[in-house]
């Protein structure tokens, strides 16, 4: 265990965290709602730090991020636990795991342990992902630091339930953020199990402390498909910056969600489309290879630039971030 960041002692040996936006009250011998922060004798308590349940080798496509140094790797890890209850998580085996545990699982690493894998097997970048990268956040911070001063970057794959107090300390060592924007407030109310606008916040803090941002959107049948939906996202994101990358991405049945069928592409389409009409210059279609939503595209002309199928790049026709054909700087983090 390790003593949690971001808390306050309030009376009655409570604690109120206030890691992110939930802002949990927790009595004496309880946790909160991610189920790995513990109140014990008034001293809040990180149940995760170092206990990583996943770690891999990812292009860094997959996290999705398109505009962070393509074709780079990123040694990716987790630990159990979330502070979302999404119902339909595709990582809930981890992600929901720790409720189920007095004594939370994982393989204990050290953040030395971590930047060394990272080193030695030639990642650019550490992925704090699968899970929410939020409520692991001592261990993050501390593997951030230390990755920071050996030149690797840093990346979160997260919720964007943050608070802005963590926001802000992370954001010095944080080099990227894929941050989901899953579906308007009665969405995050019934499906998730949160509220939409400390999402828009965190967003917008992110972007306005140089944290470089693209946003997600898995769409969903019958739940944040509509047109009017995907419009107000859109215009969300240009209003910030109409260089943020959107991911359009496509929803399978999982989890407690499975009364609805998989997204159809023309709706995948649909969305790519009202993007690029309000006028966001990169939008992209996920968890469908092969349908030509995946490529980057100059914004100017038009000119095919980054080839790709799935999470893997065939093809790249620009030069120090910009266009071969007009000379149009491409917006991104190490672009070719």
């Amino acid at each position: 265990m390790k003593e949690a960041m971001f808390y306050e002692r309030i009376g009655d040996s409570k604690v109120r965290c206030h890691l992110c936006a939930h802002q949990c009250v927790i009595p004496p011998n309880k946790r909160g709602i991610c189920s790995v922060r513990e109140n014990r004798d008034g001293t809040l308590y990180s149940l995760v730090y170092g206990k990583i349940i996943a770690r891999h080798i990812d292009p860094i496509e997959k996290k999705p991020l398109f505009h962070f140094y393509p074709t780079s790797r990123s040694y990716s890890i987790a630990t159990v636990g979330c502070n979302f209850k999404c119902l339909h998580c595709q990582n809930y085996q981890i992600s929901q795991l720790c409720k189920d545990y007095i004594v939370v699982p994982g393989e204990v690493m050290t953040p030395e342990d971590i930047v060394r894998e990272a080193e030695t097997t030639g990642c650019k970048s550490i992925s704090y992902t699968y899970t929410e990268p939020t409520i692991f956040f001592e261990f993050a911070y501390d593997c951030a630091k230390l990755a920071k001063e050996r030149g690797i970057k840093n990346v979160f794959v997260s919720n964007g339930y943050t608070s802005s107090e963590a926001a802000r300390a992370i954001a010095p060592y944080l080099d990227a953020n894929n941050i989901d924007l899953k579906g308007d407030e009665n969405f995050y109310k019934s499906i998730v199990g949160a509220k939409l606008q400390p999402v828009l916040d965190t967003i917008k803090l992110m972007r306005e402390l140089g944290v470089w941002i693209e946003i997600t959107t898995l769409i969903i049948p019958n739940h944040n498909d509509s047109e009017n939906f995907l419009k107000w996202v859109a215009e969300f994101i240009k209003s910030i910056d109409p260089d943020i990358p959107w991911h359009v991405s496509q929803f399978y049945p999982t989890y407690r969600l499975t009364d609805q069928p998989r997204t159809p592409v023309s709706t995948l389409r649909k969305a790519r489309e009202i993007g690029l009409q309000v006028g966001l210059r990169y939008v992209y279609m996920g968890n469908v290879p092969r349908e030509g939503g995946e490529n980057t595209y100059c914004p100017s002309c038009g000119q095919l630039l980054i080839e790709r199928t799935g999470f893997f790049i065939s093809n790249i026709q620009m030069k120090n971030s910009r266009c071969l054909k007009c000379n149009t700087i491409i917006a991104g983090v190490g672009m070719p």
